[in-house]
């Protein structure tokens, strides 16, 4: 007698496990990332969502002519007054948001464990919270890559990030910079370049997370860096050095609290009603910008390549 057709004299597992509860787990979505630059930009409040931005007009004078040291012989002393852009920039918040639909038969009866509202809000928020970075680095407006001076941007030595580029960077940003902000990839080529060169970038640990430095300025990895498609070649992509804060005039990041439905800062969910479908909508929004204070508060290194590796010898393989 085979076994299939033997007399079980026990439950069977594939049966038993109709009266067992599942531990279930929230749903998970690989696209949820640190956002790490949300948490190294200083936020400045605004009013009624707009923020000026208040200049001093660049003049083609020596600021050393405006004064005088040790004035000799009852020497008349300089005059001068600091002129003010008359025109000056401002910034307008802009929202990042999006409408959730639910079915509310579907809220009714499937929201137990987890309450399907709350999660689908939650899943939505974290994509709402993704576009804000994105479009603090790309958007056409306010986006980092967008308002950084042309004499702030320099190109690769030879394609490959190096040492040599990044202290270009901080030349360019010499005044107190903060940080690097690049692609994970990019990251990981300029680790492979100081590799070769037997000065290994050191770590440090910021936020409860390492990160790689260069000259005691942390690289901070975003994939909103986006690296450009090249025919079948990886493509290039930037990496910015940034100084931030409104005293050092660096960059900061924009946000109006206190908006109508708030639950965290400039973030709000309001609830829109239920249609004849019996459908409940749900409208989330972000509200957020960013401002690059002073030209030399932000710089870029362009035409990354980040598909160059080394053949190392087989005795460090």
């Amino acid at each position: 007698m085979s076994e299939d057709t033997e007399i079980r004299r026990t439950l069977n597992e594939q049966a038993a496990r109709q009266l067992a509860n599942a531990t279930k787990t929230r749903a998970q979505w690989s696209g949820i990332t640190p956002r790490w630059l949300v948490s190294f930009l200083p936020w400045t409040p605004v009013e009624a969502g707009i923020y000026r931005l208040n200049r001093v007009k660049e003049s083609r004078a020596e600021a050393s002519s405006d004064v005088t040291c040790s004035p000799q012989n009852d020497a008349d002393l300089p005059e001068s007054f600091v002129p003010y852009e008359e025109n000056p920039r401002e910034y307008s918040l802009n929202a990042v948001t999006t409408v959730l639909d639910v079915q509310t038969r579907v809220s009714d009866l499937y929201s137990h464990p987890i309450d399907q509202i709350q999660e689908q809000l939650r899943l939505l928020i974290e994509k709402v919270k993704e576009k804000q970075e994105y479009e603090l680095i790309n958007n056409a407006e306010y986006g980092l890559l967008t308002n950084t001076a042309k004499s702030q941007r320099i190109k690769t030595r030879k394609g490959a990030p190096t040492p040599d580029d990044l202290d270009e960077l901080i030349a360019k940003v010499w005044k107190e910079p903060s940080f690097f902000l690049a692609h994970p990839k990019a990251i990981a080529a300029f680790g492979r370049e100081c590799t070769k060169r037997g000065v290994p970038p050191p770590t440090v640990n910021l936020f409860g997370s390492p990160f790689l430095t260069w000259r005691g300025l942390p690289l901070v990895p975003s994939d909103k860096l986006t690296i450009a498609a090249e025919g079948k070649k990886t493509g290039k992509t930037n990496i910015l050095l940034v100084r931030t804060g409104e005293k050092r005039q660096g960059v900061v990041g924009l946000f109006q609290p206190g908006v109508p439905g708030e639950i965290s800062p400039s973030l709000s969910v309001r609830f829109m009603g239920i249609n004849r479908k019996a459908i409940a909508s749900y409208l989330i929004s972000l509200y957020c910008s960013a401002a690059v204070l002073t030209e030399d508060a932000l710089a870029v290194l362009e035409d990354v390549e980040v598909d160059h590796y080394f053949d190392y010898d087989k005795k460090f393989a």
